[in-house]
């Protein structure tokens, strides 16, 4: 791995901007980008085709989008969820976003898998995934998943 951590670089005012700049590298490269959005693999928590879809300008707010961006975010969203079906076989999905945040407006797409229901099903489970993610999941094993299920997203997202 070049320049890519797991955690936020504190040396770095705004991951998205260092992201979409390719000053920073996420797990696998970016999966899918636009004119308005940038798609990548999850740099804090390693689980493989969880996807981070976030805008390219500073906004905080779904309705601060642009109406050409708003209908691209949502093509993306379709998109990218449908590769998630499809090239990784991921049946369910949660989507996440927030706008409390003080830069990019982003949406976390996280996969469901099987091993996650001893965690729960509902909102509440997700922090606790996350955690046990980060923290177990971020040997070489795991990262190659994830860099292999970004590759397959990209592939598939292609086309």
């Amino acid at each position: 791995m070049t320049n890519t951590t797991l955690f936020f670089p504190e040396q770095t005012q705004c991951l998205s901007c260092a992201i979409i700049q390719g000053i920073k590298q996420p797990l696998g490269g970016t999966i899918i980008e636009t004119e308005f959005f940038h798609a990548h693999q999850d740099i804090a928590y390693p689980l493989p085709g969880m996807v981070i879809l976030a805008s390219k300008r500073h906004i905080q707010c779904l309705d601060e989008m642009t109406t050409e961006e708003a209908r691209n975010y949502i093509d993306l969203l379709y998109q990218i969820r449908k590769a998630q079906r499809e090239a990784l076989g991921i049946e369910h999905v949660y989507y996440f976003y927030n706008e409390d945040t003080n830069h990019h407006f982003h949406t976390w797409m996280m996969p469901r898998y099987e091993w996650m229901k001893e965690f729960g099903r509902s909102i509440e489970s997700v922090r606790p995934i996350l955690v046990y993610a980060r923290e177990n999941m971020s040997d070489e094993k795991h990262i190659e998943q994830v860099e292999s299920c970004a590759q397959k997203l990209r592939s598939a997202l292609s086309t």
